[in-house]
Protein backbone atom coordinates (compact mmCIF):
# COMPACT_ATOMS: atom_id res chain seq x y z
CA UNK A 1 0.00 0.00 0.00
CA UNK A 2 2.41 2.34 1.05
CA UNK A 3 4.74 1.77 -2.04
CA UNK A 4 1.59 2.24 -4.59
CA UNK A 5 1.19 6.16 -2.38
CA UNK A 6 5.11 6.55 -3.09
CA UNK A 7 4.66 5.93 -6.99
CA UNK A 8 1.55 7.74 -7.57
CA UNK A 9 3.01 11.09 -5.44
CA UNK A 10 6.20 10.27 -7.83
CA UNK A 11 3.72 10.27 -11.37
CA UNK A 12 1.49 12.80 -10.50
CA UNK A 13 5.10 15.46 -9.48
CA UNK A 14 6.42 14.29 -12.73
CA UNK A 15 3.22 15.13 -14.48
CA UNK A 16 3.07 18.60 -12.62
CA UNK A 17 6.36 19.56 -13.66
CA UNK A 18 5.30 18.98 -17.59
CA UNK A 19 4.02 22.80 -17.19
CA UNK A 20 7.79 23.83 -17.02
CA UNK A 21 8.29 22.52 -20.73
CA UNK A 22 5.55 25.21 -21.62
CA UNK A 23 7.35 27.78 -19.41
CA UNK A 24 10.72 27.43 -21.52
CA UNK A 25 9.23 28.09 -24.43
CA UNK A 26 7.52 30.93 -23.70
CA UNK A 27 10.36 32.17 -21.66
CA UNK A 28 12.60 31.74 -25.45
CA UNK A 29 9.40 32.89 -27.71
CA UNK A 30 9.41 35.97 -25.48
CA UNK A 31 12.97 37.16 -25.55
CA UNK A 32 13.33 35.69 -29.23
CA UNK A 33 10.21 38.29 -30.02
CA UNK A 34 12.49 40.94 -28.00
CA UNK A 35 15.26 40.97 -29.52
CA UNK A 36 13.90 41.15 -33.11
CA UNK A 37 11.93 43.90 -32.20
CA UNK A 38 14.60 46.41 -31.17
CA UNK A 39 16.80 44.94 -33.74
CA UNK A 40 13.86 46.85 -36.13
CA UNK A 41 13.11 49.34 -33.79
CA UNK A 42 16.04 50.52 -31.26
CA UNK A 43 14.32 53.14 -30.44
CA UNK A 44 11.66 51.84 -29.16
CA UNK A 45 14.17 49.53 -26.58
CA UNK A 46 12.63 51.16 -23.44
CA UNK A 47 8.84 50.28 -24.21
CA UNK A 48 9.16 47.24 -25.63
CA UNK A 49 11.66 46.40 -22.73
CA UNK A 50 9.79 46.62 -19.84
CA UNK A 51 7.01 44.88 -21.31
CA UNK A 52 9.14 41.81 -22.17
CA UNK A 53 10.06 41.82 -18.60
CA UNK A 54 6.47 41.69 -17.47
CA UNK A 55 6.12 38.47 -19.62
CA UNK A 56 8.98 37.41 -18.17
CA UNK A 57 7.76 37.68 -14.80
CA UNK A 58 4.54 36.46 -15.71
CA UNK A 59 5.54 33.52 -17.53
CA UNK A 60 7.90 32.83 -15.05
CA UNK A 61 4.82 32.66 -12.19
CA UNK A 62 3.76 30.01 -14.09
CA UNK A 63 6.51 27.68 -13.41
CA UNK A 64 7.37 28.31 -9.70
CA UNK A 65 3.28 27.71 -9.15
CA UNK A 66 4.35 24.77 -10.80
CA UNK A 67 6.99 23.68 -8.84
CA UNK A 68 5.50 24.63 -6.03
CA UNK A 69 2.84 21.76 -6.63
CA UNK A 70 5.03 18.90 -7.62
CA UNK A 71 6.63 19.80 -4.19
CA UNK A 72 3.19 19.68 -2.59
CA UNK A 73 2.09 16.75 -3.96
CA UNK A 74 6.09 14.61 -2.80
CA UNK A 75 5.68 16.10 0.40
CA UNK A 76 2.71 16.48 1.79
Amino acid sequence: MLMELESAKMIGAGLAVVALMGVGIGIGNIFSTLIASVARNPAARGEVFSIGILGFALTEAVALFALLIAFLILFT
